[in-house]
C-alpha cells in the first residue's frame, strides 16, 4: 500500500478522531472518538467537541478495508457522565478488554471511566463510577512486558489539567482565558500524569504522578516552549527496550516524543513525529503490525477543515538506526 493510499480517511460515513490502535487476535482495532456534525462555536474549552458515544474500527491487515463494528458505548449507559466523552483507549489483560474514556461528571469535571468487554469490538459494559483518583482527559494504557499496567493521561485548557495542580480540582476565575492560570514563560511546563493500575485494571494502584520532560541539557521544558512542551494526547509504546512518550503540543500542532528507560520517566525530548495537519487538533497512536510500525492520526480534510469534524488516517512510521523517529509530513506523497 502506497503512502498516498494510507493517508486517506479509514471511514467516511462518520467522523472519527483521536485513534488508539492496537493489534488484538492478529487484527488491528482502532478506538477513536466520534465527532458529531453539530453547529457549535469553537472555543479554547473545546465545547465544540460534543462526542457522546464510541465506535470500534477494525482492519484485518494494513492492506484491508476498515470496518465500523458499530456503537460499543453511549453516554446514556454511564451513570456518572453528563457529556463530552472524548479520546479513549483500550487494553487487554485477564482475558478481558478494558475501554478507558474521559468524560465530564454531573459537575462538569473531567474524570476517566472504564468499561469492560469479552471481545475487542464490544459491547463494553461500564463500571458504575469513574476510576477513583482519576482526572483530566486522554487516557492511554500500556501493559508492560512484566504484566504491570500504567495509565497515562492529561490535557491542558479544556482538559482541565491546570485545575489539578493542588491535588484537587480548582475551578479558577471564569473571566480568565482558559489555560491562563497554568505555568507561564520560563516556569516549568506541566507534564502528563501516570499511575499504575491494579491487577483488576479498573482501579489505581498509585496516585497520578506528574511526568517530567527534559530538554537536551537535562532541564525541564518550559511553559513558553510551545514547540516541545506537553499539551495533550499522551501515547506510550516501547521500542528496543526504551519507553517512548509521544504527545501533542497543542498550540503549535505537532506530534512530538521523548524517551526514557523507565515508564515513570523522566523523559528526554527527542524530536518531532508529525507535522501539523489540516484542522487545529492533532492526536495519535503508534502500533507495530507484522514487524512494521504505523502512526494513526486524524485531520479535518474530509470535512473541509472543520476542526470538530475529523477523520482517522494512518501511515507507516520509520526509525533511524539510533532509535530516533523520522518526521512525517502526511501530505508529502
Amino acid at each position: 500500500m502506497s503512502k498516498a493510499e494510507q493517508n486517506k480517511p479509514l471511514v467516511k460515513h462518520i467522523y472519527t478522531a483521536d485513534p488508539s490502535a492496537h493489534v488484538f487476535n492478529g487484527k488491528i482495532y482502532i478506538y477513536p472518538s466520534h465527532d458529531l456534525a453539530k453547529e457549535v462555536v469553537d472555543n479554547d474549552n473545546g465545547d465544540q467537541y460534543s462526542m457522546e458515544d464510541y465506535h470500534v474500527l477494525r482492519m484485518d491487515s494494513v492492506e484491508s478495508e476498515c470496518v465500523d463494528c458499530g456503537e460499543v458505548l453511549h453516554e446514556n449507559e454511564v451513570e456518572w457522565v453528563s457529556h463530552q466523552m472524548w479520546a479513549p483507549d483500550c487494553a487487554y489483560k485477564n482475558g478481558k478488554y478494558y475501554l478507558y474514556f474521559p468524560a465530564k461528571d454531573k459537575d462538569g469535571v473531567f474524570h476517566i471511566g472504564v468499561a469492560v468487554s469479552d471481545t475487542p469490538d464490544g459491547k463494553f459494559v461500564p463500571e458504575k463510577n469513574y476510576i477513583e483518583g482519576s482526572f483530566s482527559i486522554d487516557p492511554a494504557v500500556l501493559v508492560d512486558d512484566d504484566g504491570r499496567a500504567y495509565m497515562y493521561c492529561g490535557g491542558l485548557w479544556g482538559g482541565q489539567l491546570e485545575k489539578w495542580q493542588t491535588g484537587s480540582f480548582v475551578a479558577g476565575d471564569p473571566d480568565m482565558i482558559p489555560g491562563a492560570d497554568g505555568p507561564q514563560g520560563d516556569e516549568k511546563a506541566l507534564g502528563p500524569r501516570v499511575a499504575e493500575l491494579n491487577d483488576d485494571m479498573v482501579s489505581l494502584k498509585t496516585e497520578l504522578k506528574e511526568i517530567v520532560i527534559l530538554d537536551e541539557n537535562g532541564e525541564p521544558l518550559k511553559a513558553s516552549d510551545e514547540k516541545r512542551r506537553y499539551f495533550e494526547g499522551p501515547w506510550m509504546h516501547k521500542y528496543n527496550g526504551k519507553y517512548y512518550l509521544s504527545y501533542s503540543t497543542g498550540t503549535t500542532c505537532y506530534i512530538v516524543y521523548a524517551i526514557s528507560d523507565n515508564p515513570w520517566g523522566p523523559f528526554t525530548y527527542a524530536g518531532k513525529i508529525l507535522e501539523p495537519v489540516i484542522g487545529w487538533t492533532t492526536h495519535h497512536s503508534i502500533v507495530e503490525v507484522d514487524g512494521k510500525w504505523y502512526l494513526f492520526y486524524h485531520d479535518s480534510s474530509l470535512s473541509g477543515g472543520i476542526n470538530s469534524q475529523r477523520s482517522v488516517k494512518f501511515c507507516e512510521l520509520f526509525y533511524n538506526e539510533d532509535g530516533t523517529i523520522k518526521t512525517i509530513n502526511p501530505y508529502d506523497n
